[in-house]
């Protein structure tokens, strides 16, 4: 059912991508469409929201390189307003740590795999590369500054989400089950790999600004938030819903 769903989603992606680019050519009025390349640098993460009590503090964040290249086209369809397609490959990634106190987690340490309530420390990798159609309304604030916003799909070619437990315990099956010690050092430690547990295909909604500083160059932000959680919603793992959450800036050129 999921791969049904999944080959209908990304169907329907590329017939709106065509349409979007294509029918002004057909129409005639290319005078109307406005194409730009552009390249960013995303910064941002993966999280609950709210964060729930069992992760007590984020101890370290440290940026991936997260770059978007692409292009999108504004077919404008008044003074001010237009709609503006595009298609982009781009990463969103990150590495954390965080203290926790009975958070669900599955693990493998040595050759065996524990789950239950662990207590400690928690390194975690994030990467995601990913091929993503947005689909905004653009409005004209003034000759130079245009505000845009609408919903986007990803579909992703490469994603990853491990880490390692440490310097903690775990308690199996319930906060009074056994307690197996997980050490800091390698061997003491566990391990955790949910990247084939990632949903292929995401979707959420993204807002942003361009500025046009020059006759063709331009500078933007942007703000992606994904809606539709980082997990397949078959998977109980990891019990609430990682949001993907990155902001965008980036440089266009407008040909």
């Amino acid at each position: 059912m999921f791969n049904i769903r999944q080959s209908s989603l990304r169907f329907v992606a590329i017939l709106a991508l065509i349409a979007v680019f294509a029918v002004p050519c057909q129409a005639g009025i290319t005078d109307s469409l406005d194409v730009k390349l552009r390249a960013g640098y995303h910064l941002g993460g993966t999280s609950p929201l709210p964060l729930p009590a069992t992760i007590r503090s984020i101890d370290a964040f440290r940026p991936t390189v997260s770059v978007r290249i692409g292009a999108d086209a504004t077919l404008m369809l008044a003074n001010s307003w237009g709609l503006t397609a595009g298609l982009f490959f781009e990463g969103k990634g990150m590495d954390g740590e965080v203290t926790v106190k009975g958070y669900n987690m599955e693990m493998k340490k040595g050759n065996s795999q524990i789950s239950g309530l662990f207590t400690g420390h928690v390194k975690q990798e994030v990467s995601q590369w990913m091929l993503t159609l947005p689909v905004k309304v653009c409005w004209q604030l003034s000759e130079k500054v245009a505000l845009k916003g609408g919903p986007y799909v990803s579909l992703l070619v490469s994603k990853g989400f491990n880490g390692t437990a440490f310097d903690g315990y775990l308690r199996q099956g319930s906060p009074t089950g056994p307690k197996i010690k997980i050490g800091n050092k390698e061997g003491e430690w566990a391990t955790y790999d949910f990247s084939d547990n990632m949903r292929s295909l995401q979707w959420g909604v993204s807002v942003g600004v361009d500025w046009q500083i020059s006759g063709h160059v331009g500078l933007s932000a942007d703000l992606d938030w994904g809606l539709s959680g980082l997990f397949q919603s078959d998977f109980k793992t990891v019990e609430q819903t990682l949001y993907p959450i990155f902001g965008c800036v980036g440089v266009f050129y407008n040909l």
